[in-house]
């Protein structure tokens, strides 16, 4: 079942960098972190280093690999970006670290993905720049070892509790990354406007921050398909009264919740009596993957405070009945 605010496909236009912020000045909301940054920043440019190592944790589609590439160009150094399941072997990342020049920012994405021995090879690189590789000959096997520019390594996780303790203790800046707040993604939206030269209404946009999950990626998504429903109705200004007409047509409610959520929550009240239930069992029952469950779905319920997750599994709590008008039946027998 496809969905407005699915945060594991992005769209192109959301890739491209005329969008996105460059500077910290630039960039909206997440006020702490760009703070504590401008202090990691200015220290280390004032002392002519490489930045720690930085591990940015937090939900999808909140802004960490743009913040990455903003921390690159407060430090005017170059950018390299790598997804952890691409790196498969230790060739792999050899060739990327041996590509960097001094104070390079290596940036990983899913980083709690990378192979255990992908891992393993990057923590003298990280502390000693230094990168070992060993090579398997005829006679006996041959270590070679290569030294490494200074580097920032920024590694980006939704799953922090998923890296090893040696490879978190190795991050001198760990930052978790929040939800927005509707008036950060109101203001995320009416930038967007001025990117596609649409002009929107100040209501019109928080309308749509409303239902974004306090994501931006997903505020961004759902822009770009109210503007489709301006365009198509050859609208020159998107006021509120257009911007509920359209996000009627795309059936997310006024917190943000489309179908799969609501299909979610029902299914728990309705069929397994508010649970508790495991999440395979709810997975199952309404034809989803557990995993995109526990990742797209699940943080934001949490959020609400709709459900919990217990060691029984998961249950329903009392703002998710009131929200969907549904009673609990108790079982008298």
């Amino acid at each position: 079942m496809s969905r407005i605010v699915d945060n594991k496909s992005i769209d192109t236009a959301i890739e491209d960098l005329s969008i996105r912020p460059r500077l910290l000045d630039e960039y909206i909301g997440q006020d702490s972190l760009k703070n504590n940054f401008k202090i990691y920043i200015g220290a280390a440019l004032k002392r002519c280093e490489v930045l720690d190592h930085v591990l940015l944790y937090g939900p999808p589609g909140l802004g960490k690999t743009t913040f990455a590439r903003i921390v690159a160009n407060e430090m005017h150094v170059n950018f390299k970006s790598i997804n952890a399941p691409s790196i498969e072997k230790i060739g792999d990342i050899a060739c990327v670290l041996t590509s960097l020049q001094a104070g390079d920012i290596l940036f990983i994405d899913e980083i709690h993905r990378l192979p255990l021995i992908i891992e393993e090879s990057l923590y003298s690189a990280m502390e000693d720049y230094k990168f070992s590789i060993v090579i398997n000959r005829e006679t006996s096997p041959k270590n070679i070892t290569f030294d490494l520019p200074p580097f920032t390594l920024i590694g980006a996780t939704t799953k922090p509790g998923c890296l090893s303790s040696p490879l978190r203790s190795r991050f001198g800046i760990s930052e978790k990354l929040d939800f927005y707040s509707i008036n950060d993604l109101a203001k995320i939206v009416i930038r967007m406007g001025k990117v596609f030269n649409v002009e929107i209404k100040e209501n019109a946009a928080y309308q749509i921050a409303k239902r974004s999950r306090g994501t931006p990626r997903i505020a961004i998504r759902i822009f770009k398909r109210v503007r489709d429903y301006a365009n198509y109705k050859n609208l020159l200004l998107i006021d509120e009264k257009q911007c509920l007409e359209a996000l009627k047509l795309l059936r997310i409610d006024d917190l943000g919740l489309d179908e799969v959520d609501a299909l979610y929550i029902k299914t728990l009240i309705s069929r397994f009596n508010g649970g508790p239930v495991g999440i395979e069992t709810l997975a199952n029952a309404i034809g989803e993957e557990s995993v995109n469950l526990e990742d797209v779905y699940e943080p934001y319920l949490l959020k609400l405070g709709f459900i919990d997750r217990t060691p029984k599994g998961r249950i329903a709590k009392k703002p998710a009945y009131l929200h969907f008008k549904m009673t609990k039946k108790y079982n008298l027998t």
